[in-house]
């Protein structure tokens, strides 16, 4: 058995952080909180109501999960965030199913993952957080979502993403992360994110802690857990037969918010899972690279918490689809258009849920219907990572390339990147097809990042390796439990 996730103690350190979260009247949540927020504290729900979603407080920890009310300010916990898709946007007969993302404080669910992967370190005593940096290396969303969680935690954070990533988000990082660090390129240029990683653990050494989504399997158990849950529920309160939950699809990017997918596949054995990238940059697809427009989602390498085994398609979409698609989605012609296709009001004011990340696995979501020609009563899930609000520069910036939006490109992107999306660029995988793509993450993991020969194996032909996973949600709720016992808050 592999120690996947680090919960040796550090006593000493653990001290400190007792002492720091004490004076600071910091509470953790559970994974069991996150999954049914109605079991936080009444006087942490009391404070909630009185708060703002992006407030930069500790109780806002508790906001990490999808039940949160759909309000920015003064909101507690409620349903599911979901939606059901409108088919006059997909134009197939299953139904698409999306969890949305934009009520997460920070606005986007990797600060469910930041949480998990901090949080176990903070009890553990594996980071202090009075005398070491938190180092969040991202392709967008990650970043934002530990540093936020570092300023609620009172510790320091560095942030690393792509310098041609919205400006919304360097903007907002500025006022919230200890150092913001630009690296070379877009999205697809991890790489040189993990380059940085490593000159600054050169430079710095034991004064930071370097949490990398891409093999931190703490983000794997934050989606499995919790994003998991959430859509069983949504399944189960729905009545959705066995026999119709049929796919669950959800971008690469760092491989966690895939494990969904594997909860899902224990409860429903037949459900297929997707893997979606970008067609600029097919890594999966055509083991291809490049630079693409769909922010936040990381390619180039398969990453280390990838469950490649249990992946059963890739998709591939083209960004100009994405785009056309935010335009239409966001601009007033675009918008005047879609009405008069029949969209409702809610499913109108609905369209500001999606950002560009969340419509590429819209796109992936039809072409799993269409190739799998599925039925009315058929089910995909999957997720609306952000929301239109982190992604507003981008359409002044397609006005000034392209011209203004009109009724007539409306008519164009809807028939075309929605209603005509095909089943090209799709690759259903079998057992040769999948240890392919898991083959791939020796260049980048052992060849590069340093992990065993041993281990990538094991990820492939030892059973166990993936089974032992969940199991660690409780181990760490223990953890946090006797924690803040010891803070003495509650």
């Amino acid at each position: 058995m592999y120690d996947l996730i680090n919960l040796r103690i550090n006593a000493e350190v653990r001290a400190r952080n007792v002492k720091l979260c004490r004076d600071k009247k910091i509470v953790l949540p559970t994974f069991a909180q996150m999954v049914d927020p109605s079991k936080t504290p009444q006087k942490v729900i009391k404070e909630l109501s009185k708060m703002g979603l992006w407030d930069v407080h500790s109780e806002n920890l508790f906001r990490i999960n999808w039940k949160n009310e759909s309000v920015e300010k003064g909101g507690t916990f409620g349903g599911v965030n979901y939606i059901e898709v409108p088919k006059a946007l997909t134009g197939v007969k299953a139904r698409v199913l999306a969890l949305v993302g934009k009520w997460f404080p920070t606005g986007g669910h990797k600060v469910g993952a930041t949480y998990a992967c901090l949080a176990p370190a903070l009890i553990s005593g594996n980071f202090d957080a009075i005398n070491q940096q938190a180092v969040w290396p991202s392709t967008g969303n990650y970043c934002r979502g530990g540093a936020y969680n570092s300023a609620l935690l009172g510790c320091s954070s560095i942030a690393i993403l792509p310098e041609e990533m919205s400006q919304e988000r360097f903007n907002w990082l500025k006022a919230i992360a200890g150092e913001v660090i630009a690296t070379p390129g877009c999205e697809s240029n991890v790489k040189e994110i993990f380059d940085k990683c490593h000159e600054l653990d050169r430079e710095r050494g034991s004064s930071i802690v370097i949490f990398n989504q891409f093999d931190q399997f703490e983000n794997y158990l934050w989606h499995y857990t919790v994003t998991g849950s959430a859509m069983l529920e949504v399944l189960q309160e729905l009545r959705v037969k066995a026999e119709n939950v049929r796919g669950y699809v959800s971008a690469t990017g760092s491989g966690g918010t895939l494990a969904a997918g594997d909860n899902l596949k224990n409860t429903y054995p037949e459900i297929k899972i997707a893997a979606s990238e970008a067609l600029q940059c097919p890594t999966l697809l055509r083991n291809g690279f490049g630079g693409h427009r769909i922010e936040g989602i990381g390619d180039k390498h398969v990453p280390w918490i990838h469950n490649v085994k249990n992946t059963d398609m890739i998709t591939a979409i083209d960004d100009e689809d994405c785009m056309e698609i935010y335009r239409l989605f966001n601009e007033p012609e675009g918008i005047a258009y879609l009405k008069e296709a029949g969209l409702s009001a809610t499913e109108i004011a609905d369209l500001d849920l999606y950002g560009i990340s969340g419509i590429g696995n819209i796109l992936s979501a039809i072409k799993m219907a269409k190739f799998y020609e599925m039925e009315d009563d058929d089910v995909i899930f999957t997720v609306l990572t952000d929301s239109s609000a982190m992604y507003t520069s981008r359409l002044t910036e397609q006005k000034n390339q392209k011209g203004p939006f009109t009724s007539i490109d409306a008519a164009k992107v809807h028939a075309g990147a929605l209603l005509h999306q095909g089943i090209d660029n799709v690759e259903e995988l079998g057992y040769y097809e999948r240890l392919r793509v898991h083959n791939l993450k020796y260049y980048t993991w052992v060849e590069q990042q340093g992990k065993t020969y041993a281990e990538i194996n094991a990820q492939w032909y030892d059973r166990s390796y993936w089974k032992q996973l969940p199991a660690y949600a409780d181990k760490i709720d223990e953890m946090i439990i006797a924690f803040n016992n010891e803070v003495g808050l509650l």
